[in-house]
Formats: C-alpha cells, sequence, structure tokens
C-alpha cells in the first residue's frame, strides 16, 4: 500500500472516528512526521523492561533478593530467566535455585527429574508377569466353575491394572 501523500510504501497506518465515520489514512513514516501525526520519539518500547517491572510488581518483597541472583558462570540474572524463559548453563539450577524451585514445583509438580521407564523394564515386566499369571488363574477358575475364586482374580487384576 502507497503513501497517500508520496509515493512511498505505506508504514504508518490511522483509523480514526470523525463525526461517527471511520477514517483511515496511509502514510509513509516521513509524511506522518511532517504532518505532524506521529510523534517524533526516539525511545523505542522495551519489552524485556516492561516484563521486569512488571515482575517485580507481581514478587513483592521478594523481588529484590531474586533480583540480585546471578550464576557466577555464565552470568545470567534471576530476573533475565523470568523474561527469556531460558537458563544459560547447568550450573544455574544451584545459582538461582531459590528461585528456580517455586516454578519448577508448580510447572512440574517436582524439583527433581526422575525420566521414565521404558515398557521393557525389569520393574515393568515383573508386573506383566503378575498379571500375565493371574488372568491364567481366573481363565481356569471359570473353567472349574470357581467362581468366588475367579471374582477374587478379577478384582485382583482390576486394582493391579489401576496402578493399585
Amino acid at each position: 500500500m502507497q503513501c497517500q501523500f508520496c509515493t512511498q510504501p505505506a508504514t504508518v497506518h490511522l483509523t480514526t472516528i470523525r463525526d461517527g465515520q471511520k477514517v483511515v489514512q496511509h502514510l509513509c513514516e516521513a509524511c506522518a512526521r511532517q504532518h505532524h501525526l506521529v510523534e517524533h520519539s526516539q525511545a523505542e518500547l522495551n519489552i524485556k523492561a516492561a516484563v521486569h517491572f512488571m515482575l517485580m510488581h507481581q514478587l513483592g518483597p521478594e523481588a529484590e533478593e531474586l533480583a540480585r541472583l546471578r550464576c557466577p558462570e555464565c552470568g545470567i540474572k534471576y530476573m533475565e530467566f523470568r523474561v527469556d524463559g531460558r537458563l544459560g548453563c547447568p550450573r544455574d539450577y544451584e545459582a538461582l535455585r531459590l528461585g528456580l524451585e517455586p516454578v519448577l514445583k508448580r510447572v512440574h509438580r517436582a524439583t527433581r527429574h526422575v525420566g521414565k521407564r521404558p515398557p521393557h523394564h525389569l520393574d515393568n515386566r515383573r508386573r506383566f508377569n503378575d498379571l500375565y499369571e493371574l488372568h491364567r488363574r481366573l481363565c481356569q477358575a471359570v473353567e472349574n466353575e470357581q467362581y468366588e475364586l475367579a471374582a477374587c482374580l478379577r478384582d485382583m487384576i482390576r486394582a493391579r491394572e489401576s496402578g493399585g
């Protein structure tokens, strides 16, 4: 889209309401300044500073102590982590522990990563073998018309399959 006053590409788009009518203007930056439609400002919006400011107010009295936290190895500050969401090195977990522990508890419900066990893990194999044996005994009890035993075995299987 071109500027309404010259042939430059329009980078400023103003929408105003005049006498109940919507008026849209498409201008290049130079024409917008020349017609005093935008303020000329050297200061740019600093998103990191704005987020840092909001976090300081949200955190309250602990904010000053957390703001002083810094990793001695990579130099990242706790507030930089809060803004970017990224740590700088593995040592940050210890250096920024005071601020990281509540975040980790909220996000992961723990502060220590233990991982998952693969399906072929020894404990899972034992559990599978136990369930297989209970199913085999259940089929045998039904075949021999031992319904009370079958009901007990069924309940045991259900409990173990549900994690009990």
